[in-house]
């Protein structure tokens, strides 16, 4: 089989038959699933298909379960699947990509991500998923099935794990064979979901786990005792980050070999088309050289024709073969495009340069071939080739392409960063050992733990994988799930999680594919752009030809020795296409990019998402701030306020109150313990010898002393209110009136409190206030966006009341504080702003630029909700990183919070958001001025270039026209020039006065 007309061929020829009731044909793996009545024979299936042309075998028979033992089909089989497509460049490619997936009535969803080279598609039956890959390579990308899995399918059946493994050292064609037979044999039935092969030795096994009886380890013991010489282990494909990578390498790495070959070529054909030909005197020996004709021909021509041709087809080639695959894909059997739509919108800039570079070439080439198989003619001004535009054209859209590969930005390796956090080995417990400290234990790797195993976590080490904790109690740090720094107390019975590997790599990569792509202008101008010219073109050569035939137009504007009118009027289509290239638009965001990209390196800003993210943040409607760490500095907490409430207390001064202090929280790990130990430690004040102490998870320390001044035993409570409340103890009002108004101030509170022993009362003893200071240009980084008619909002892990506090201190309104929220709920809670909060009243220069341009290939809602800016610094953070328009990353912040942002800010001075903002409008604005620039220059050097001027006699009696040198050099101005802006620079004063102005 090689396409889909030989599927369509063999699935009718099956279902031809009566006693076939349903054939899926799998044109990629070359396979087939037929199900058919029982008193037939597969032979006879093998016979149908040899008999159209084609080779069957059958591999394998299932009989089914009679009907009405069957189980319910279900009513809607759904899958989802992530691929990876390479080939994309611009919005337009996802657009294109797109549409030619959501015309089927099985589609659910398509969400393409240009950046990570990646698409997520849900769809209805898995037999349409051959269908999804041939249609994307059918208009000319290439695709790979990355990972595929079943949506809505009952929970039970997730207890089965699907295992990649990689068997090196098969040496034979039937090594294959004695894997398959050492997975019968096993105790349980291991399905074999693709066969390993000489070629490609991955076997994918799917089965149930029945720790400690059978496990992974049992499969991979199996198949290595199957053969000495196989050595078998876990497989991890590629992610979609790393083939994300290696694709933008490929690709800068092709667009860099073809730029070098162009700008080699392009110096001698500058040298020989434009200076000898055209600046220096006629009288000069070089030019009257190259002017010298062979077989008709100068040696001018016949040199541009030499480097034009491996330009044209080893330059330019990339160009052309999508082109090819575009007009296939446009007007195919199977194209979903209306026929009228065919006609007015089609396109794109490897179009258009295809187009230009191929009428240039190939009406060259017939020049030549017509001027030497004629006489010679005296009648010629001079050449009428477009070789040097050949050349100028590829390598300008080359550069332009190169710097577009350079400057996008790469999302960041967020997934595998995160599962490199994860422990590499982990402590499995021996079944029989397990209650034996310390013993019956042994190193495995993490891969070869299954459900139901009993691994050992080692004193402040992380958990392998999500579990529940048998045996002991620990402390276990849940920062990247909950945003609180503390550790969280865990006893017997209690689930804990492996942290930063948990549900989060899920929800970072959902963010980052389901983020809208911005549409770039160029692509949408160019959609428009490559018709018009076309019927611009077509429109100038049929009017200079039907006038010149009809004889409206003087003998003497026939300037060439060959070809007539038809070729004289042709040049004129042929300078319209050469002039109309839209090498400067093409130009325009990348060069923006690079520039802005290097003012915002000198204010300490890290551009990692591009163009892109520069369009986005220059119409920001919301910005979103994590608390701790962001508008807080994130340190250790410290005691600031501090007031002891038994003055004149013999028994209680501050010695003693410091000193149980001290001993209480000096083995504590919790960070208000390290603090008040630090208090202690700088008054001088050495902690007693508590007789016990004793931890009471979430509420504080509880410990008993013999206090050497009164010789009695006394207990000590210290802790959060909570503990107070529940032994009983009531500050007085002035003690509470003082802990609220710390409160307020978004400090936590410590009370402590004593009685002696046995049955003594309590007597409060102490209360304390501990912080994370805000940064100290918090609150007027936030009022100066707020004057720029920008919303602030909040969004913390931390309790409600604690920030609402932070919040107040920074001058965010209650309303827009919102608290006690986890990672993936913080993304949730973006996703939500976006949707229902209307875009800014504030007017902003580029919302109606914005807004014109997102029309055309968003939907409508787009272009009403607002765009939301999150600002963050911890693991915590990065799924609503993911999710929001504009990401921000503190450059203290963590790690994968960097590698799923759009920017970070590396001096982590939140005043650098403020010249972020101004940046960002002032990139943009120069990406519109170069976009119109480049415009501007096209539409009135295109009615110059179809010979609207050409009636205008000069010196000497020759025409005003665009010869095609000319045409080529307009064109590259056109395309440099847009580069030129080193005066945003010394228009935009990017200083840290903004915080003061506000501007």
């Amino acid at each position: 089989m090689s396409c889909s007309a030989c599927v369509g061929k063999i699935t009718e020829a099956l279902e031809h038959e009566p006693w076939v009731r349903f054939a899926n044909i799998a044109l990629l793996t070359q396979s087939a699933v037929v199900e058919y009545e029982g008193e037939h024979d597969a032979k006879d299936l093998t016979t149908i298909i040899e008999d159209i042309g084609y080779e069957a075998s059958v591999e394998k028979v299932v009989q089914l379960p009679p009907v009405a033992a069957a189980a319910p089909r279900a009513a809607v089989d759904v899958w989802k699947a992530s691929l990876s497509i390479e080939g994309m460049t611009c919005s337009a490619c996802v657009s294109t990509i797109n549409d030619a997936l959501s015309t089927s009535a099985w589609m659910k969803s398509v969400d393409v991500n240009l950046i990570t080279n990646s698409a997520t598609v849900v769809f209805e039956d898995k037999v349409h998923l051959d269908d999804i890959l041939l249609a994307i390579d059918d208009i000319g990308y290439g695709v790979k099935l990355n990972d595929i899995k079943p949506l809505g399918k009952d929970q039970d059946q997730d207890n089965r794990r699907t295992v990649l493994l990689r068997i090196d050292g098969m040496y034979c064609e039937h090594c294959p064979a004695r894997v398959a037979e050492a997975l019968e044999h096993l105790s349980q039935p291991v399905s074999i979901e693709q066969s390993p092969t000489m070629s490609k030795p991955i076997l994918s096994i799917s089965y149930t786990p029945n720790a400690p009886e059978f496990t992974i380890r049992d499969i991979l013991t199996a198949i290595s005792a199957a053969d000495l010489a196989l050595e078998v282990a876990v497989y991890h494909p590629p992610s979609i980050t790393e083939r994300a990578a290696q694709m933008h390498a490929r690709i800068r790495q092709r667009i860099l070999y073809r730029v070098v070959l162009a700008v080699v070529v392009a110096i001698p054909t500058f040298i020989i088309g434009i200076v000898f030909m055209s600046l220096v005197p006629s009288s000069n020996p070089g030019r009257r050289y190259l002017a010298q004709k062979l077989r008709g021909v100068t040696r001018a021509e016949w040199a541009l024709l030499i480097m034009a041709t491996p330009i044209y087809f080893f330059g330019a080639d990339v160009f052309h073969r999508r082109t090819i695959k575009e007009l296939q894909s446009l007007w195919g059997r199977r194209s979903p495009v209306p026929v009228l739509r065919r006609f007015y919108r089609f396109g794109s800039m490897d179009m258009l340069l295809s187009f230009g570079t191929t009428i240039a070439y190939v009406s060259s080439i017939v020049d030549l071939v017509i001027k030497s198989t004629s006489p010679a003619s005296t009648s010629m001004t001079g050449d009428s080739t477009y070789f040097d535009s050949v050349v100028f054209l590829t390598m300008f859209l080359l550069i332009g392409r190169l710097i577009e590969a350079y400057s996008r930005a790469k999302t960041g390796e967020a997934v595998t960063t995160l599962s490199k956090l994860r422990p590499k080995e982990a402590l499995l417990v021996s079944p029989k050992e397990r209650s034996q400290e310390g013993s019956g234990t042994q190193s495995v790797n993490v891969d070869l733990i299954d459900s139901g195993d009993v691994v050992r976590v080692v004193h402040g080490g992380s958990p392998p994988w999500d579990g529940t904790l048998l045996e002991g109690e620990g402390e276990f740090d849940e920062s990247s799930l909950t945003g609180e720094s503390r550790p969280v107390k865990k006893t017997t019975g209690d689930p804990i999680y492996a942290g930063t590997i948990n549900k989060i790599i899920e929800a970072v990569q959902e963010g980052q594919a389901r983020r809208a792509p911005i549409e770039r202008v160029a692509d949408v101008l160019t959609s428009y752009f490559v018709p018009v010219v076309t019927l611009i073109a077509i429109v100038t050569w049929l009017t200079w030809l039907s006038l010149g035939l009809s004889g409206a137009l003087p003998i003497s504007y026939l300037d060439v020795a060959v070809g007539g009118w038809s070729f004289w009027s042709l040049q004129f289509a042929i300078a319209v296409f050469v002039i109309a290239c839209p090498c400067g638009i093409g130009l325009a965001a990348p060069t923006a990019l690079f520039v802005g990209g290097g003012l915002a390196a000198q204010h300490g800003i890290l551009v990692k998402g591009g163009g892109e993210a520069f369009q986005e943040a220059s119409g920001l409607d919301i910005i979103v701030f994590d608390k701790t760490g962001t508008l807080t500095q994130g340190s250790e907490p410290t005691i600031t306020d501090h007031q002891i409430l038994t003055v004149g207390d013999a028994l209680w001064d501050e010695q003693a109150v410091f000193g149980v202090l001290g001993a209480l929280e000096q083995d504590s790990s919790h960070p208000l313990g390290k603090a008040i130990v630090g208090l202690c430690k700088s008054k001088d004040i050495s902690g007693l010898d508590a007789k016990s102490v004793e931890e009471i998870a979430g509420k504080g320390m509880k410990g008993s002393f013999d206090m050497a001044k009164s010789s009695r035993t006394v207990e000590v409570l210290v802790g959060n209110e909570a503990l107070m409340a529940d032994y009983g103890i009531a500050f007085d009002s002035t003690a509470c009136s003082t802990l609220d108004s710390w409160k307020t101030q978004a400090k936590s509170v410590v009370l402590v409190a004593a009685r002696e022993l046995p049955e003594g009362s309590w007597t409060p003893l102490a209360i304390l206030a501990a912080t994370d200071p805000l940064r100290p240009e918090a609150r007027d980084v936030v009022e100066a966006i707020t004057r720029q008619g920008i919303q602030v909002w909040m969004l913390s892990g931390d309790n409600p009341t604690t920030a609402s506090a932070v919040g107040a201190s920074v001058g965010i309104p209650p309303s827009r504080i919102i608290g006690g929220v986890l990672p993936q709920q913080k993304a949730d809670k973006i996703k939500y702003l976006q949707t229902s909060q209307p875009p800014s009243s504030h007017p902003h220069p580029h919302r109606h630029f914005l807004n014109l341009f997102r029309s055309r290939t968003q939907p409508a809602k787009r272009r009403t909700r607002a765009i939301v800016a999150m600002l963050g610094d911890g693991i915590n953070d990065s799924p609503a990183l993911a999710a929001a328009d504009v990401s921000i990353a503190i450059g203290s912040g963590s790690d994968i919070a960097i590698s799923a942002s759009s920017f970070v800010l590396v001096n982590s001075d939140l005043r650098t958001l403020l010249t972020l903002i101004r940046l960002s409008r002032a990139v943009f604005q120069r990406v519109k001025f170069n976009f119109a620039w480049a415009l501007v220059y096209n539409l009135a050097a295109l009615p110059i270039a179809a010979g609207v001027l050409y009636p205008v006699r000069i010196a000497g009696g020759g025409h005003v026209r665009l010869d095609p040198v000319w045409a080529s050099l307009a064109m590259a101005l056109s395309s440099s020039s847009v580069g030129e802006w080193e005066a945003l620079r010394h228009s935009r004063r990017l200083d840290e006065s903004l915080v003061n102005r506000g501007s």
